[in-house]
């Protein structure tokens, strides 16, 4: 760690509010706890920009003690149509390395075209006394693979969610289902020894999860439900701040909850959560899809429709490695590309081809036009992909070497 950072963790968390054109960012509660699971190397960078950017500096020095790049529920939410006629608000919880002295701690939320739509600047001191000092009580929890000091791993979670007590036994089976569905594909299992999986598993008094559309709401331990933005299969948590509780006293740096339910759905959030269902026929390659929305910031690579997507402006090129409006396309896998390969590149059709044939392929984040993926079928498109393509394992790959390596 650095000299300017304590072997602790600071919590802080925020409101983020607004509607489809206003956005406000509002200072909830900083809470402490020992130890540092995040990571101790190139912590005054980011790997990549995100929708959002938190960052920690010291006062006296105006070092960069720490930064991450995020994104959230609440950004989504303001694509939505509810957002043009309410506000809401949303939890967020970021957790930092506690400071030696005096830091400035800076949120900034970024639009679609990448631009500072909201902003907040406060100063953490470590000696304040409303800094709630947390006392963890560790859930039940096994190791599934621990490769080392949680310091110099990658901590990742997985976590019950609708598993009553009696149902623990089956968690930690499922769980280790997940944890053999990651390491089984490219990179992860090849950087399998930078990694530590740790199934948690918190206590639901309901066995299942909330589906509003038929009344059915649950107690659970993450308080998830499906239905989020009224959309079917979109499974979700809004209690972030309920859920970092209870996982307080397991070092943690990313989160994967796995839902006791066979009904198909999920959602993953880069660098907040993955959620999915652990008992659907396509609970592996789903978990694999999420993961890598909220541990490596890979874009969905699927298209429904020709309308422009709010999420990807096509004069903006976007961040997610694995898209392009071309806008930019140096700065994405163009260097991947055969020479001659025609853009956009003709869909390949048969064989194993249409899964490494790295080219310019139109149709991607949600628009069949304008966005552009690597290859035919990817793991990021479709579940029946055996892999991820090229272009998101160097991406996978980059992140978990900037994780691990100065």
């Amino acid at each position: 760690m650095s000299a300017q950072a304590q072997e602790k963790t600071l919590r802080v968390d925020y409101v983020f509010s607004g509607t489809d054109k206003a956005t406000e960012i509002s200072l909830e509660r900083l809470y402490s706890f020992d130890g540092w699971a995040g990571r101790t190397v190139n912590l005054d960078r980011v790997p990549v920009k995100g929708n959002g950017q938190i960052s920690m500096t010291d006062v006296a020095t105006g070092k960069v003690i720490y930064m991450q790049s995020f994104s959230t529920l609440f950004q989504e939410w303001k694509t939505t149509e509810e957002a043009t006629k309410l506000r809401k608000a949303f939890e967020n919880t970021f957790l930092l390395p506690m400071p030696s002295a005096k830091a400035a701690v800076k949120v900034e939320l970024y639009d679609f075209f990448g631009n500072v739509c909201a902003s907040l600047n406060h100063i953490v001191d470590p000696s304040d006394i409303l800094i709630k000092r947390m006392k963890p009580e560790p859930a039940p929890h096994r190791y599934l693979l621990k490769s080392g000091n949680p310091q110099e791993k990658i901590d990742v979670a997985i976590v019950a969610e609708g598993y009553t007590k009696e149902e623990a036994e089956q968690f930690y089976k499922d769980a280790q289902v997940a944890v053999e569905a990651i390491l089984a594909h490219e990179p992860f299992g090849a950087y399998r020894d930078r990694f530590n999986f740790v199934a948690i598993a918190l206590e639901s008094k309901d066995s299942g999860v909330s589906v509003p559309r038929e009344g059915l709401w649950k107690d659970t331990a993450v308080g998830s439900n499906y239905d989020t933005f009224y959309s079917d299969r979109y499974l979700t948590t809004l209690r972030l701040r309920q859920m970092h509780d209870k996982l307080c006293g397991v070092p943690y740096e990313h989160i994967v909850i796995l839902a006791n339910t066979d009904t198909y759905g999920g959602g993953g959030i880069y660098n907040s959560y993955t959620l999915t269902t652990a008992h659907h026929p396509a609970f592996k390659p789903v978990v694999v899809h999420e993961f890598g929305h909220s541990f490596g910031g890979l874009a969905d690579e699927y298209f429904y429709s020709d309308a422009p997507s709010p999420l990807y402006p096509y004069d903006k090129e976007p961040w997610e490695p694995n898209i392009s409006t071309l806008v930019n396309f140096g700065s994405k896998w163009q260097d991947m590309v055969p020479e001659d390969t025609p853009v956009p590149t003709p869909v390949k059709t048969e064989g194993n081809e249409i899964y490494t044939a790295v080219g310019v392929y139109e149709g991607a984040g949600y628009t069949s036009k304008g966005i552009y993926r690597p290859v035919t079928e990817c793991r990021m498109k479709i579940n029946e992909a055996p892999a991820f393509c090229p272009v998101c394992q160097r991406a996978l790959e980059r992140l978990i070497r900037f994780y691990t390596e100065e």
